[in-house]
């Protein structure tokens, strides 16, 4: 991990922090996750993966934090430098804060299905090694959310992104391209869930819809791109002597189509699209 994610890092379990003492609530996490139909654009093959995380979150009086910082590990299949046998590796650093209006003023606003609007700020932070890009992007989000009335929590928003990222590697077209890319600001939109459906069982994950976002640091176009994780976790804890929401096992599925905005017609319909089901466990504290 850079200087920079590192410092990114801190900087955002401090922006968790600053209300610690007025916290109404508090979760953090450890999770492993592991598919075998990982894709990379450009990558014809079938990646495997073993993904390490930590998650923190919380509310607070005036909103909540979300932090999340993926561990990436490949195999082979996407290679760390050039002849070499060992998987690429990543860190994907993910914050975002929602400020509540509701909360602000002194009561909920409430209409229809809706519960609560805010608005959510935050930033992305990458850094991979590998043989053909080295990612390392960074992106800053701000836009509205709605926060609807279910069992468990729903939250949509839409989302303006102003992403960069300034990749490296032995290929062209990626040779030739020198310093950081900003691409042209892009609208998302962005659900997370976490809905109880039976005893001990939550059904949970996301969905990110995004815009084209102009010409990439080759000068190729983008495309939309659609980002949907799913998962299916049951609480063993209480099983196991534990108290309850303490260790969860389930299965999962992500559908990435156009990843990073690269389509079958930039790739030659190489990796562009992933359909990985995998094997998932947490355990919270």
């Amino acid at each position: 991990m850079t200087k920079r994610l590192t410092t990114a890092a801190c900087a955002a379990l401090l922006c968790c922090s600053v209300p610690a003492g007025a916290q109404d609530w508090s979760d953090n996490a450890v999770s492993y996750r592991y598919g075998t139909r990982f894709a990379e654009p450009f990558n014809p093959g079938h990646i495997k993966k073993h993904v390490v995380a930590f998650t923190h979150a919380s509310g607070y009086k005036y909103g909540s934090n979300y932090l999340n910082l993926d561990l990436l590990k490949s195999d082979r299949t996407d290679p760390r430098s050039l002849g070499s046998s060992s998987g690429a590796r990543e860190a994907y650093l993910l914050y975002r804060h929602t400020l509540d209006f509701g909360a602000l003023r002194g009561s909920e606003i409430r209409f229809g299905k809706v519960k609560g609007v805010g608005l959510t700020a935050g930033f992305d932070v990458n850094h991979k090694i590998d043989v053909g890009y080295n990612s390392r992007k960074r992106m800053l989000v701000l836009g509205p959310t709605l926060m609807w009335d279910v069992p468990g929590f729903l939250n949509t928003s839409i989302l303006w992104l102003r992403e960069s990222n300034a990749p490296s590697g032995p290929f062209p077209p990626i040779a030739n391209v020198r310093g950081r890319y900003t691409y042209d600001t892009h609208p998302m939109f962005g659900a997370s869930w976490g809905i109880p459906v039976l005893d001990g069982w939550s059904f949970e994950g996301f969905l990110n819809v995004i815009a084209a976002k102009g010409l990439d640091e080759t000068g190729a176009p983008t495309s939309a791109e659609t980002n949907l994780d799913l998962a299916l976790m049951h609480d063993i804890g209480p099983r196991l002597g534990y108290p309850k929401k303490r260790i969860r096992v389930g299965v999962g599925y992500q559908f990435w189509n156009n990843k990073f905005g690269n389509s079958r017609a930039t790739t030659g319909g190489a990796g562009q699209r992933a359909s990985t089901p995998m094997l998932r466990a947490d355990v919270h504290f």
